[in-house]
């Protein structure tokens, strides 16, 4: 895709030949240059496509289970990452009760699952354990797209369909 850009209003003697790439004398004398178009990309650890398979994760999560999964990705920026990553989870205020938060600071190395009131018996610790070493099992091959991926499909797999509830 690309689009036009008014490069020269006046009738003048301009030799073809010598236009840069992409640009044209119209027939009325102008010259117009196209440029191309390239759309922002995302600024993250992300491309579009992978963003794109985390969110389709993230609300079939939540859409099959009830359950208002989410991710943080970042620093937890303290020595108690728990700690950092339940405040995190305060944040959701009541909403927080059915939700569950996956909160993953790659260069602190760390993965804190929170669970919310209402989801802990369905999403019990030793499933969130299990998740979590899923989790740290791809991050360490590098696909940390993959590794957010798989915990998702198992802490929804765990919690159950939200029809059954």
């Amino acid at each position: 895709m690309a689009t036009g850009e008014l490069v020269h209003d006046h009738e003048s003697d301009v030799d073809p030949a010598d236009l840069p790439s992409g640009a044209v004398v119209t027939t009325s004398g102008r010259i117009s240059r196209a440029q191309e178009y390239v759309p922002d990309t995302p600024n993250g650890p992300f491309s579009t496509q992978q963003l794109s398979r985390i969110d389709e994760a993230l609300a079939l999560a939540t859409r099959d289970t009830g359950i208002d999964f989410s991710i943080y990705l970042g620093p937890l920026g303290s020595e108690d990452t728990r700690a950092a990553a339940e405040q995190l989870h305060d944040r959701l205020g009541q909403q927080g009760d059915d939700a569950v938060l996956i909160a993953v600071s790659p260069g602190e190395r760390i993965v804190e699952v929170v669970t919310g009131a209402n989801t802990t018996q369905r999403v019990p610790d030793r499933a969130v354990k299990l998740a979590v070493m899923s989790m740290v099992a791809s991050f360490k091959e590098g696909d940390l797209t993959g590794g957010l991926v798989s915990g998702l499909r198992m802490l929804a797999d765990q919690a159950g369909s939200n029809l059954a509830r």
